[in-house]
This record gives C-alpha cells, structure tokens and sequence, in this order.
C-alpha cells in the first residue's frame, strides 16, 4: 500500500512538473513574442523621427544660412560702431553669465554689420536645438506609445 502511494505521489509530481515545464515554456515564448514586436514598433518609430528630424534640421540649417548671408544687404559694412559696453552685454547674455563691470575697459567696440551676423548665427543655433529638442521629446513618447500599446 505504501509502495503504491509512493508510485502515485511520484508519477503526480513528475506529470505536474512537465504541466509546470510547459506552461513556463508557453508563456517564456509569450513573452519573447512580445518583446520582439515592441523592440520592432520602437525600431519604426526611432527611424521615423529621426528621419523627420534630419529634414527639419536642414531647413532650419538652411534657412539660417541663407539670413546670415543676407546681413550685408540689411545692415552695411559702414554701419556705426556699437559701444564696447554692447559686446560686453550681448556675450554676457549669450554665455549666461553676469559681466565683468571691468571687462567694458577693455572691449573693443563692434561693428553692427559683425553682430548682426552674431545674433543670426546664434539664432540658427537656437533653432536647431530647439528641433533637437522637439525630435528627442517625439521619439519618448513614441516609445511610450509602442511599449504601452502591446
């Protein structure tokens, strides 16, 4: 009798264990599936921005080009100086940082015509980051929407 009960508690754990095996198996292949398709749908979309985002850098690119080289028609060559005090100000804005008061005495004066491309310039650079920017906020949300919908 004990012998029998044995057999039986044996052949019941070793039938459950391969029942345990294959729904493991079953849901480890489920799982696999599954990432694969999201690791596709990210893949889709990363191209997808990043193909948007190289088209609209190089407008952005161009556009800029094509400002800066207008400056000359807009503000002549023998256009006044700017005080030395602008340059001091404009650069102190650019960098962020508060001037130097000291820094006025030995700053040259600039001329319009030399910041009016500056301002350009940085413009343009602003723009492009501001695409970058705009495309790395599109490509999270794309991989929110591909990861959230599976």
């Amino acid at each position: 009798m004990i012998l029998l009960t044995v057999a039986l508690v044996g052949f019941g754990w070793v039938k459950g264990a391969d029942h345990v095996q294959v729904v493991w198996d079953a849901a480890t292949g489920k799982q696999a599936l599954q990432v694969a398709r999201v690791q596709k749908k990210q893949a889709e979309a990363t191209v997808q921005v990043v193909t948007h985002f190289v088209d609209r850098i190089k407008v952005v690119h161009d556009t800029g080009d094509i400002i800066i080289k207008e400056v000359s028609q807009y503000v002549p060559s023998d256009s006044c100086l700017l005080p030395a005090g602008f340059r001091v100000l404009h650069d102190a804005a650019a960098s962020n940082a508060v001037s130097d008061p000291a820094s006025v005495a030995n700053a040259p004066a600039v001329a319009a015509q030399d910041v009016a491309a500056t301002i350009a310039t940085n413009y343009r650079q602003y723009f492009e980051l501001a695409a970058q920017l705009e495309a790395l906020q599109e490509w999270v949300h794309a991989q929110e929407v591909s990861t959230h919908n599976e």
